[in-house]
């Protein structure tokens, strides 16, 4: 089995900072992607940003205020969040891409972390 732990969700004034960090632990023999996805109230899953070894990928909404970074030492994925607004306010969710032993590519989801931007 595999799990996603996240850590580093709150509550920040518009235009603060907060990290997320998600590591994941289990059966693992290679992780091909990990990152962020958000849900605010009312609203579907939407992607945040996400990393493989080849690339990364930003939703345009965070470009240029998010940096999504892996350390591969420790299967960890963080989310750098930097001018934060309002509209930021959502539960993040960490995911990860991964092949277990067994091989067959399997898609996971962390718990989730909230995050709430407002003075």
């Amino acid at each position: 089995q595999v799990q996603l732990v996240e850590s580093g969700g709150g509550l920040a004034q518009p235009g603060g900072s907060l990290r997320l960090s998600c590591a994941a632990s289990g059966s693992i023999v290679r992780i091909n992607s990990m990152g962020w996805y958000r849900q605010a109230p009312g609203k579907p899953r939407e992607l945040v940003a996400i990393t493989s070894s080849s690339n990364s990928n930003y939703a345009d909404s965070v470009k240029g205020r998010f940096t999504c970074s892996r350390d591969n030492a420790r299967n960890t994925v963080y989310l750098q969040m930097n001018s934060l607004k309002p509209e930021d306010t959502a539960v993040y969710y960490c995911n990860a891409l991964i092949t277990p032993p067994w091989g067959t590519v399997n898609n996971y989801w962390g718990q989730g972390t909230q995050v709430t931007v407002s003075s």
